[in-house]
């Protein structure tokens, strides 16, 4: 019964968190075809990447128990895509100037993913530590994402995509 639940809370999380990393969608259609990211902010979705390298790490058998939480593996992997896309998508239809922020933001993003990285997997005996950091890092990184959310819902009037994203938020943090 309690593995039951825990597939059930499993999979409406998934739902949830699909449903959040698939709303920016609308927002890189109009990018896409206007060829501009306008006043669009590169941010939240180089932050969503490294939320879903983290979780992602956090599932796998190096971090967790064997496949305890294959469900953020399968979740943050789709995560990844998306946000990765987003990033790229942000990056091609930038102006030169843009493309030095999106640098700017992403490089270190990666290179602090990769730290935790390897000091989980190197400088932590066991999973109970390596967790510990890994979840840490991420949920300091989640709430860098709310933060920012929030913040830019109160600008959402100027800046559209803000606001879908923020809303989107709201409703899934509401739901899940």
């Amino acid at each position: 019964m309690a593995e039951t639940l825990r597939l059930a809370v499993a999979v409406i999380g998934n739902v949830a968190s699909v449903s959040l990393y698939a709303a920016p969608i609308v927002t890189f259609k109009r990018v896409i075809r206007k060829k501009s990211t306008e006043e669009f902010s590169c941010i939240p979705y180089t932050i969503g990447l490294l939320n879903c390298l983290l979780f992602t790490w956090y599932g796998l058998p190096i971090v967790s128990n064997k496949w305890e939480n294959f469900p953020l593996v399968t979740v943050n992997g789709v995560g990844i895509v998306l946000e990765l896309a987003y990033v790229l998508i942000y990056f091609w239809y930038s102006s030169s100037k843009g493309k030095v922020k999106v640098a700017m933001i992403a490089i270190p993003i990666l290179l602090v993913f990769c730290a935790i990285a390897l000091a989980s997997a190197f400088a932590f005996p066991d999973h109970s530590h390596r967790k510990q950091l890994v979840g840490s890092v991420g949920l300091g990184g989640v709430n860098s994402n709310v933060c920012f959310s929030f913040g830019c819902y109160e600008k959402s009037d100027t800046n559209k995509e803000c606001g879908i994203h923020a809303t989107t938020f709201i409703i899934v943090f509401i739901l899940g």
